[in-house]
């Protein structure tokens, strides 16, 4: 009887816990959605709130007749410029910030960021490689993708070489694959055309959106919600490596298996990322210490939430690079300029969030 009734209190406690995550998920989510509704209104063409709801509904429910002239224009500038952009503004910050969680949980340190393994040099030197050799901004893409994967495989056969500690040894293979991509990035670098090329290759290695089309944001967005959305599913195995690994086996967790498929699912949304918009550091470093001073360590909840505050960061991060002068700011020049000081304060309390 007493053990039926603690089991009880056990379950309404878990469904009050589930309910007020749910709420809370939601409202990050309605955050979002609104984030997202005021960056359509924000540009160098005006285009007003009720104006976006109209063409929304349009959308939506086209059988109310025909948009006028002016909407017409505002439905070209909303879904061929602005849409794709804040598309792929939510979905990089999205990716970076859970991949960064994923990373600081699974090497149960703070300090790691995507680039850990070398996937964002490695892209880099891809695209930089596509930018020199490539003849269409696919290629360019593709370079940057394979480029970040190499530099991942480079690092796990580097570790595989060395017996010891597996963590530690991984991530010298990384800090060693990192560092052979950024040499050759060098290189390309001082072979490229300084007048054409060089330009171009630099402007990109700082990071922005400006050239990202529908085309680009449906082609990459599967794999990186496919990739988030795995990586989320494997939350509650996260938690056990979290706590070391001679615990996990002693749980019964195959170590190795789980470590594999989270680094592989990590590398692939992270490499994306640079596909699409370059090199924007940071933000894989400071959201999961936001997320984790919010909701805890826990990765179920931690994720999940990284990935909405994430995609409303950058969104806001992306406003600001496209508004605050009359040229362009690169985003990554933006994510630095906020991160390095913001992290420089939360630094003292990012420990709490790990209790």
């Amino acid at each position: 009887m007493i053990n039926r009734s603690h089991r009880e209190k056990q379950e309404r406690r878990f469904l009050c816990s589930l309910k007020s995550r749910s709420f809370f998920l939601l409202f990050l989510g309605g955050l979002l959605v609104l984030c997202i509704m005021v960056s359509m209104t924000l540009g160098k063409y005006p285009v007003s709130m009720e104006e976006v709801w109209t063409i929304t509904k349009h959308l939506f429910f086209p059988g109310n007749g025909k948009l006028g002239e002016s909407l017409l224009t505002a439905q070209t500038v909303l879904l061929d410029i602005r849409a794709p952009r804040l598309a792929a503004a939510v979905l990089i910050g999205a990716a970076l910030s859970v991949s960064g969680a994923s990373f600081q949980a699974m090497f149960v340190n703070p300090l790691v960021a995507p680039g850990i393994l070398g996937v964002l040099p490695g892209a880099s030197f891809g695209a930089a490689l596509g930018l020199l050799i490539g003849d269409s901004w696919f290629e360019v893409q593709l370079f940057s993708f394979t480029g970040g994967l190499v530099a991942v495989l480079i690092a796990m056969f580097l570790a595989g070489m060395y017996k010891g500690d597996k963590l530690m040894v991984l991530i010298l293979g990384g800090i060693i694959s990192g560092s052979l991509f950024t040499s050759l990035l060098s290189v390309v670098k001082y072979t490229a055309d300084p007048t054409d090329e060089l330009p171009a290759i630099v402007y990109w290695l700082m990071g922005g959106l400006s050239m990202v089309n529908g085309k680009t944001v449906l082609f990459t967005a599967v794999p990186i919600v496919a990739g988030i959305i795995g990586i989320l599913g494997m939350s509650r195995l996260l938690n056990v490596l979290s706590m070391g690994d001679e615990e996990a086996r002693a749980l019964g967790v195959n170590v190795k298996a789980v470590r594999a498929g989270l680094i592989f699912l990590t590398t692939v949304v992270s490499a994306l990322t640079v596909a699409i918009g370059g090199l924007i550091g940071w933000v894989g470093l400071v959201i999961p210490h936001v997320g984790r001073m919010i909701v805890g360590p826990d990765n179920s909840i931690l994720l999940p939430t990284v990935a909405l505050v994430g995609g409303m960061y950058l969104l806001v991060a992306d406003d600001i690079s496209r508004l605050l002068l009359d040229v362009e700011i690169p985003l990554g020049i933006i994510t630095s300029l906020v991160g390095i000081p913001f992290f420089s304060i939360i630094m003292k309390n990012a420990r709490q969030g790990w209790k």
